[in-house]
């Protein structure tokens, strides 16, 4: 699986690569720029991309925009963003077409490699991959709020699994419950969150963009 990076701290960047190429991936570029992000993402075409949000030379969000703009080019292009902090508008920014294949991890997930090559590989696969702590605040912040005060503390259990891009095996596991049971509460979070049937993958990433969209 080739693998662009963008990362433009020097350690962290050959960390990650070491990290990467360790668990069997192919880097096919690891740059530093936004620039260069763009122009490797356009001309390798790799499998998936894994991008710091801030980038030079505008030190802003430039990371993100250019793993954007690089999906409005190759629609489906799988990006994992890694980020300092927790910014909801940069999650938001990346759900923002509802379709898979997107991540947003804080940069400390890093240092545990089974999370992380875990989220690269689920991301890649066409899945999402959304930092725990995001979809806490978000839960948190948003409780009360209709629809999303109008689930169960077991469906906002379930819901903030699905954000997090668990699949319903491993939510199953990890809620000590029946896939069945699992089936059926993501079933009526969907219904009640408005979702019309459809693909389930695509469904579960319009469930967290609900989430990540609802004011």
């Amino acid at each position: 699986m080739r693998v662009v990076l963008a990362e433009d701290l020097f350690l962290l960047r050959d960390g990650l690569v070491r990290m990467l190429e360790a668990y069997g991936f192919e880097i096919a570029a690891a740059v530093e720029t936004g620039p260069e992000l763009s122009k490797a993402l356009a001309e390798l075409e790799p499998d998936v991309a894994v991008v710091d949000v801030r980038l030079p030379p505008s030190h802003t969000d430039e990371g993100l925009q250019c793993a954007l703009a690089a999906r409005r080019a190759r629609p489906g292009l799988p990006v994992l963003v890694l980020s300092q902090h927790v910014e909801q508008l940069y999650a938001r920014e990346l759900l923002a077409d509802g379709n898979g294949g997107i991540g947003y991890l804080l940069k400390d997930r890093v240092f545990d490699a089974d999370q992380f090559i875990d989220a690269v590989r689920r991301v890649a696969a066409g899945g999402t991959a959304m930092d725990p702590q995001v979809i806490s605040q978000l839960l948190s912040r948003r409780s009360q709020d209709k629809p999303m005060g109008g689930l169960t503390p077991r469906e906002r259990e379930v819901m903030e699994l699905v954000a997090q891009g668990r699949s319903n095996t491993a939510i199953a596991a990890q809620l000590v419950i029946t896939e069945r049971a699992i089936a059926k509460h993501t079933s009526n979070i969907f219904g009640k969150l408005g979702l019309p049937p459809s693909d389930d993958d695509n469904r579960r990433v319009l469930a967290v963009l609900a989430y990540l969209d609802h004011d």
